[in-house]
């Protein structure tokens, strides 16, 4: 997380222009995403929050059937596209789905102690040390009792081949952060001051090395 992190404002632009394209990444990212499914234990889950819903492709996968019938999703998102898009694909689960775009920066619309998932996909990889804090204290605030932080990102690779894309990855962050969405490789784990970890796990797809880390606040 260094001084090449883009903005909210900036990000939000970014996203607008790449709208569904974000969906093509789904060649690496699906593999974590499955590995967070299958550890988050979002089966027992009544309310979901997810901060930078992209697309709306998790939360429908969620209200499709892994969530209970009755449980509810809320989203967030700076861009106005990715906002867009999340509301239309989720339109037919009616009032269990909520989407909202938001300026990218504490406070979260979202009452204290609601939620039994704080998700994070993709999301935290973008933000900056400081803004990515804030929002882990946020998540803190918004979590019930027994609640869980869900999170994936990318990360730094565990393999000689991971590794050399990790670094060309970052290369190509230095250059021009909107190049790679803004994104590049980080350790969560540098971040959860906190919370303890219940899950964690380096899922590698085409090269690419992505985190997943299921949490809960130390209290």
């Amino acid at each position: 997380m260094g001084e090449n992190t883009l903005t909210p404002e900036r990000a939000g632009h970014v996203y607008d222009r790449i709208g569904r394209v974000q969906d093509w990444q789904s060649f690496y990212e699906s593999p974590a995403v499955d590995d967070l499914m299958a550890h988050a234990d979002f089966e027992h889950a009544r309310s979901v929050f997810e901060l930078g819903c992209g697309t709306g492709a998790f939360a429908r996968t969620l209200l499709d059937g892994v969530l209970p019938a009755d449980a509810t999703y809320t989203g967030v998102d700076v861009s106005a596209k990715m906002v867009q898009l999340s509301s239309e694909r989720l339109r037919r689960f009616g009032d269990r789905a909520e989407v909202h775009r938001v300026d990218g920066r504490p406070p979260l619309p979202g009452v204290s102690g609601r939620f039994d998932r704080f998700v994070g996909v993709y999301v935290f990889d973008l933000l900056s040390e400081s803004l990515a804090r804030r929002m882990l204290d946020e998540a803190g605030r918004m979590l019930a009792f027994g609640g869980r932080l869900c999170l994936v990102s990318l990360t730094h690779g565990t393999s000689r081949t991971s590794r050399v894309v990790c670094s060309l990855w970052n290369r190509a962050w230095k250059l021009s952060p909107s190049m790679v969405g803004g994104c590049h490789p980080i350790d969560l784990r540098l971040l959860l001051d906190g919370w303890e970890i219940d899950h964690a796990t380096v899922v590698t797809a085409s090269a690419v090395p992505s985190q997943v880390i299921v949490a809960h606040p130390r209290r």
